[in-house]
């Protein structure tokens, strides 16, 4: 009786009224990750200080190609920036597309809103992206004392945190997507893998993109990751707003995908545990 007058609240109320179960799933999973790790949540500094250390490398020292990129900015910077918050997406998607699935007992015996599976493995890879985002003040401060590069604390750091959620909201969406997915196909799981590692390359990670009108060009114009890559290091690292025309595209596509993941997973929620 109970769970029929719960599943007449409104989404958001209902989901506001399990809070916290989102954030004991969320502790749960983090839990899950790195339980008889010894590093512990250490790993999530370790990996993207290593893909920084090896791009760096391979960029600076290898083929040493970073004067042609015209980044203003210490390449380890730029490429740390940038890694950073791609690890949160691409381990907040890794670690939600087999939400439902892994939660089989959960979404087959209890009623709770489903969207809570989802939305706590997103809450796990924040933490990670927390705590590997403290390294940024350790870099700053090595290149702005021992070397020519200068750091200039602007009140653009200020929007970073909008930055942050509209991130969030875009991760949101592709999650219930993803996640409903694998739930009626299981290998949504393996393409994600491979289409995360080729989605990296079309982002502006690790090197600088611009659109232009080659084909790739208009793919990076598209891709909503780019403008927001860009805007972690325009507020942290350059001291200045993105640039508002691309910073808005990505807020509509995240807003539009948030919409229509919550409205698809609603519909098709009633479907999981016979799915499942």
């Amino acid at each position: 009786m109970s769970a029929t007058v719960q599943t007449n609240h409104h989404p958001l109320a209902e989901l506001w009224h399990y809070r916290h179960l989102l954030v004991s799933l969320t502790v749960r999973e983090l839990r899950i990750r790195y339980k008889q790790s010894l590093l512990g949540v250490g790993w999530a500094i370790c990996v993207p200080l290593s893909m920084m250390l090896i791009f760096t490398f391979v960029f600076t020292r290898a083929v040493n190609v970073v004067a042609a990129m015209n980044i203003d900015i210490p390449y380890a910077l730029f490429a740390y920036t940038g890694l950073v918050p791609w690890a949160f997406f691409a381990t907040g998607l890794n670690s939600s597309v087999n939400s439902l699935v892994n939660n089989r007992s959960l979404v087959t015996k209890v009623y709770f809103p489903r969207e809570v599976l989802p939305m706590s493995a997103i809450g796990s890879a924040f933490v990670d992206f927390v705590v590997a985002s403290t390294v940024l003040v350790g870099l700053v401060a090595y290149f702005h004392f021992f070397t020519d590069w200068n750091f200039n604390p602007s009140p653009a750091i200020l929007f970073l945190p909008v930055v942050v959620v509209v991130q969030i909201i875009f991760m949101t969406g592709l999650a219930l997507i993803l996640s409903m997915a694998n739930l009626f196909y299981r290998d949504v799981r393996q393409i994600l893998s491979v289409v995360l590692q080729l989605w990296m390359f079309a982002t502006n990670v690790v090197y600088p993109l611009k659109p232009d009108e080659s084909l790739i060009g208009r793919a990076v114009a598209l891709n909503p990751m780019t403008p927001l890559i860009g805007a972690y290091r325009d507020c942290l690292i350059k001291g200045q707003l993105p640039d508002s025309a691309s910073f808005i595209y990505a807020t509509l596509v995240a807003v539009a995908l948030l919409v229509f993941g919550w409205t698809c997973f609603q519909r098709a929620s009633y479907q999981f545990a016979e799915r499942i």
